[in-house]
């Protein structure tokens, strides 16, 4: 049987065709996936089962929800452009500091590399490093770790993305200080600043930049020169940007000229990945 990890990469394609085609039967997928039939059907009705298709005589038909998969279902295979940049941020974080962590793919794979870490693993419980977050996964993570504090805003939670948003979540950050913090984004362009998909995800996303002397927004390469729906924050606000090698030249240096400090994750970093137990 195939595990979650496996059927991951399969599951988001399958989502993406029914978000553009409404329905979609099991030759179809067969022909576009290269998979058995039986595959097939076994994914469909896992999806069923999550409420994120509706199953139909010979297929399935799209339900009125959104189609991210939650976070859990998107660890990336061990040397991913994403596993790289995650790897390469989470260096960037010092032992005992307090660090943000937004919601997210590339967040997640972020904190999961900082756990990672000898030095972290390693350190005193009575000098934690105290990680705060608006992610309940990555908060679910954290609070095992004896060397983490782990702090969450509280607020309203997406399902899509597990991110505590809204009024409740604004306040209580608005009460603390990061010494850094990690953003995961849907676009990064040297006009558009960061932004995001959402508006309440931008509200919340926004207040942590506000509240943070160093901001490192997280990237693969695809999501540069790309402005998506809400704005979190100026290019200004950025300190450094995690991307990696497919990032587009010219993308580069333009946010380079804005002051931002970018650095690109070569083909070692995070060979391995990183998972919690």
């Amino acid at each position: 049987m195939a595990s979650d990890r496996e059927r991951a990469p399969r599951w988001n394609e399958l989502l993406g065709l029914l978000a553009e085609r409404g329905r979609l039967t099991v030759t179809e997928a067969c022909r576009l996936l290269d998979v058995s039939p039986a595959t097939v059907r076994r994914d469909f009705n896992d999806l069923a089962a999550q409420q994120l298709v509706t199953r139909t005589h010979g297929g399935v038909v799209a339900n009125s929800i959104a189609y991210d998969l939650p976070a859990r279902y998107k660890t990336a295979p061990a040397g991913s452009p994403r596993e790289r940049v995650a790897h390469r941020a989470a260096q960037l974080v010092e032992i005992g500091g307090v660090v943000g962590f937004n919601g997210g793919t590339t967040t997640t794979a972020t904190a999961r590399h900082l756990m990672a870490r000898p030095d972290v693993a390693a350190s005193s419980a009575r000098e934690p490093t105290t990680v705060v977050t608006n992610a309940l996964n990555i908060a679910t993570e954290m609070v095992l770790r004896p060397a983490i504090r782990c702090v969450t805003l509280g607020g309203v939670a997406r399902a899509e993305s597990y991110e505590q948003t809204g009024s409740l979540a604004i306040q209580t950050m608005q009460q603390l200080w990061l010494d850094l913090l990690v953003l995961g984004v849907g676009g990064i362009d040297r006009g558009g600043g960061a932004t995001c998909r959402h508006e309440d995800e931008a509200g919340i996303n926004g207040a942590m930049v506000a509240r943070a002397d160093r901001v490192v927004v997280v990237a693969t390469g695809d999501k540069l020169g790309r402005t998506t729906f809400a704005r979190i924050c100026g290019i200004e606000a950025v300190t450094t940007l995690v991307t990696d090698a497919s990032a587009p030249a010219a993308a580069v240096e333009e946010l380079r000229g804005a002051g931002v400090d970018v650095v690109i994750a070569d083909a070692q970093e995070g060979v391995a990945g990183a998972t919690l137990p």
